[in-house]
């Protein structure tokens, strides 16, 4: 037995209702017998339109005061505090018909990609760029630069607005050369004000292969983990969870979601309770969250109340909505 507790993220696991599956949601046909013994306290909270947005104010009580870009240079480890630095989150995008068309089946192109900003990044070397890359050809960008344009964000697919200056050059050759592919820069700003965690976390360490949720832990003083590979990261939280409290993001139910595909969805739902059953049958405190819906049959994300599975009985009736900035304190104060 142990008193740590692991929060565990099932990214985007809320849907619409889908055709392919007789008119039932991934997340209603996926098995989960791990899930549904050890969390049978079930409650709901308020989704966020984003993981960064939802998260902050889970852990804090508070709406974040950093933009994105600038939370995912922290999770990538990039120096971004500094007063004179900005960020900017690169997502690849087609750029057709006066649209912005967002990717996210990029792996046929995305090495190509990668080269040809690196290829065109001399432009921007007055300003001391740094950036680094990560899931599918997505980026942070850190320059010293005070420019903080406001540009369309992904996932719904938006008119095409050009960047300003510099990076809109680096932006607009990159598609030229890719044939109208690019890494677009959305989310962008400076460092800001972070508010404290909540009472009752015991050095927590975060598992993740998003650079959005590391930030948001990193900003909190927690220790941060980044690991691409699904399967690793549950013997790493495992033994993480023996020193701390632990939270693990389960990214890929989010990323299958705007791919459309409601089956690998429930796949990854089911491997997860698998994973979680050979790591953490002993755990006594578990918190399983959600911080969206994202849609298969349209591939964005659906505003909307979520679930959350818990071991710990706070005294709440079933399914009850509970506020999201007082959902992880109550809890806290009822766990084991």
């Amino acid at each position: 037995m142990m008193s740590n507790t692991l929060f565990v993220l099932l990214d985007g696991a809320e849907d619409h209702p889908n055709p392919q599956m007789d008119g039932k949601k991934p997340l209603e046909l996926a098995e989960m017998p791990f899930l549904e013994r050890k969390a049978p306290n079930r409650i709901r909270t308020t989704g966020r339109g984003y993981t960064h947005l939802f998260l902050n104010e889970f852990f804090t009580g508070h709406p974040p005061e950093i933009p994105r870009a600038a939370l995912e240079a922290m999770g990538l480890g990039m120096s971004i505090k500094d007063d004179k630095r900005t960020a900017y989150r690169l997502s690849p995008a087609e750029i057709s018909d006066g649209m912005i068309h967002w990717s996210y089946h990029s792996a046929d192109y995305c090495d190509r990609l990668i080269s040809t900003v690196k290829d065109n990044m001399g432009v921007l070397d007055p300003y001391d760029p740094q950036i680094e890359f990560f899931i599918g050809g997505r980026a942070v960008l850190t320059m010293e630069c005070d420019d903080v344009p406001d540009l369309p964000a992904p996932p719904v697919d938006s008119p095409y607005v050009e960047v300003p200056g510099v990076l809109g050059e680096m932006v607009t050759s990159v598609m030229r050369e890719m044939d109208g592919i690019t890494d677009y820069p959305w989310g962008c700003g400076k460092f800001g004000h972070q508010y404290d965690p909540v009472p009752g976390i015991n050095k927590l360490t975060a598992i993740s292969d998003s650079p959005t949720s590391l930030g948001i832990c990193s900003s909190l003083g927690f220790d941060i983990k980044l690991i691409d590979d699904l399967d690793e990261r549950f013997p790493l939280a495992r033994e993480a969870l023996d020193h701390g409290d632990v939270f693990l993001h389960v990214d890929e139910v989010d990323e299958y979601s705007h791919q459309k595909d409601p089956f690998k969805k429930r796949w990854v739902l089911e491997h997860t309770d698998e994973m979680m059953e050979e790591y953490f049958s002993d755990v006594e405190n578990i918190i399983y969250f959600v911080d969206h819906g994202t849609s298969c049959v349209t591939g964005e994300h659906i505003l909307m109340d979520v679930p959350m599975w818990t071991s710990i009985d706070a005294g709440f009736e079933r399914d009850q909505l509970v506020p999201l900035n007082r959902v992880l304190t109550t809890l806290l104060e009822n766990k084991w």
